[in-house]
């Protein structure tokens, strides 16, 4: 079931002309609304090569962020998300270190990523793409995420729930995160480009 678009086609008759108008499947129109990610149930993660042979993944643990859903117009629909850099985890202290360090994000002085959407459109079924502004350190780049709604379900304690997934790629020199390190034979320690996911599960808002 696609988000914004199960709608019922009607015919209307106007001065003698049919007029095809689209009706909004109101089960999709309920879904309308503010909703707050409920980050003990989403997943902000990424993916980069490594040493040119295999890939680390890590997950920033810490988030928060809100959507407006529009049912009737995706268009209108928003999402605004902020990262913890600090919670960085790629299950190794020491790297996480580093990737807090001013090699890569320095989490001190630059303490937030953000994502700021500007428009949300439909692909095509339950595809969306939602493009916006990411800003890494002093650093602020458009990005566009391609998602896939999962569905809207009422949780065991009443919340009114939906889910994305989805997932984009960056290259991270485009932040200014820049550091590497050659190898020997040929090539570097961490590759350039990083695939970004979201597992997102949000609660609507009374």
């Amino acid at each position: 079931m696609g988000l914004f678009t199960r709608r019922n086609q009607n015919v209307n008759v106007q001065d003698g002309a049919a007029v095809a108008t689209l009706a909004v499947d109101p089960a999709l129109a309920a879904l309308t609304g503010d909703y707050v990610i409920d980050a003990a149930h989403s997943s902000i993660g990424f993916t980069v090569r490594h040493a040119m042979v295999t890939n680390v993944r890590g997950a920033f643990t810490e988030h928060e962020g809100t959507l407006h859903l529009d049912g009737a117009d995706p268009a209108r629909s928003t999402a605004s998300i902020d990262v913890k850099i600090a919670s960085v985890d790629t299950g190794i202290a020491d790297r996480d270190g580093h990737l807090r360090s001013g090699d890569f994000f320095d989490a001190e002085a630059f303490p937030l990523m953000t994502f700021r959407s500007t428009e949300a459109r439909q692909l095509g079924g339950d595809a969306y793409r939602i493009t916006g502004e990411l800003t890494i350190k002093d650093v602020t780049r458009p990005l566009s995420i391609d998602l896939e709604f999962n569905g809207s379900a009422t949780d065991p304690y009443g919340n009114e729930r939906v889910g994305f997934e989805g997932s984009t790629e960056i290259l991270r020199s485009d932040w200014g995160l820049t550091w590497n390190a050659a190898l020997e034979a040929g090539g570097v320690m961490v590759s350039d480009k990083v695939k970004l996911t979201f597992d997102i599960s949000a609660i609507k808002q009374a």
